[in-house]
């Protein structure tokens, strides 16, 4: 039998609390209310320093009620418009599939929000895992994407698809590469399953003019072409719990994944930026890992004012 001291009581108590508390900031404030600005001035090798260029990136938004209602994501996009980007990328996973929801957000909805982003050199996107596997309304058969892909042409937002599109600011041109979902649940020639096809995305880059690409999955890096200045990534939300000291918990992550969570990676001359992104998978908490726009600049003094 265990006698329960007054001491045990009120540790037990404590513990109970503090649970309850964490419990409610990781839902209430990180998933459902916060939204941050990540700033990154990346040094990168294979970028001219007299190319100066700003990027908005929004990742992972999860479309769902009510973590991530169309109102909530009209806030996102007030936010990187806020920020005068001189270009703005999409980098997937529109969907959400967890079930600790109250509803999901029609794709029409959030694509009307979408497309109120702002960038003259223009807005961009990938698609993600989320988006292959379930229709925009995961309730719905899944529809290879055709729901998500149908919400992007709506709200007028090119989808990069193993292609890539030569841009230029001030006359100094730059390649703009997206390449297919990694996780797609298509045949892959060259590896099995996949909708990436790296050759292809790279095919139409037909000069040296620097080259930033976008995918989804971040592991991705260790194959990505000396070509490429810079590798914009999401899925990950960078870990999603931040645990203090131990940081993520990457023994949950998948091994593959694990190496490349959040923040800025170097391979040899090769750059690349994960965001933590926006909404959530599995279940609807964050952990000192608020939903991030994440502002790139290259080029120049490399600093934001």
């Amino acid at each position: 039998m265990v006698h329960l001291t007054r001491r045990r009581l009120l540790a037990g108590a404590g513990a109970a609390a503090a649970t309850l508390s964490l419990s409610g900031y990781a839902t209430a404030y990180e998933t459902g209310s916060a939204l941050t600005l990540a700033s990154y001035s990346p040094r990168l090798p294979n970028w001219p320093e007299d190319l100066e260029l700003t990027i908005a990136v929004i990742a992972d938004i999860h479309a769902c009620y009510p973590w991530m209602s169309e109102e909530r994501i009209g806030d996102i996009v007030d936010l990187a418009n806020a920020q005068k980007p001189d270009l703005t990328v999409l980098l997937g996973d529109y969907v959400c599939t967890h079930r600790l929801v109250s509803g999901y957000v029609p794709p029409g909805a959030w694509a009307e929000q979408l497309a109120r982003l702002e960038a003259p050199l223009g807005v961009y996107a990938i698609l993600g895992n989320h988006d292959w596997w379930f229709a925009a309304i995961p309730t719905e058969p899944a529809d290879s994407s055709r729901s998500v892909r149908r919400a992007l042409a709506e709200a007028n937002v090119p989808l990069l698809e193993n292609q890539s599109v030569r841009l230029s600011k001030r006359g100094r041109p730059f390649w703009l590469a997206g390449l297919g979902d990694l996780l797609a649940p298509v045949p892959n020639p060259q590896h099995g399953q996949g909708a990436d096809d790296l050759p292809a995305t790279m095919r139409a880059i037909n000069d040296d003019a620097p080259t930033i690409l976008l995918v989804h999955e971040p592991y991705f890096f260790p194959r990505v072409p000396d070509r490429i200045a810079l590798t914009l990534a999401g899925h990950m939300h960078g870990g999603q719990i931040n645990l203090p000291i131990i940081g993520p918990p990457v023994g949950l992550l998948k091994r593959r994944s694990g190496r490349y969570i959040y923040g800025e990676y170097a391979l040899g001359e090769r750059r690349m930026i994960v965001s933590g992104g926006l909404g959530t998978s599995l279940a609807p908490v964050r952990i000192l890992r608020p939903p991030e726009v994440v502002m790139v600049k290259l080029g120049g003094d490399s600093s934001f004012a």
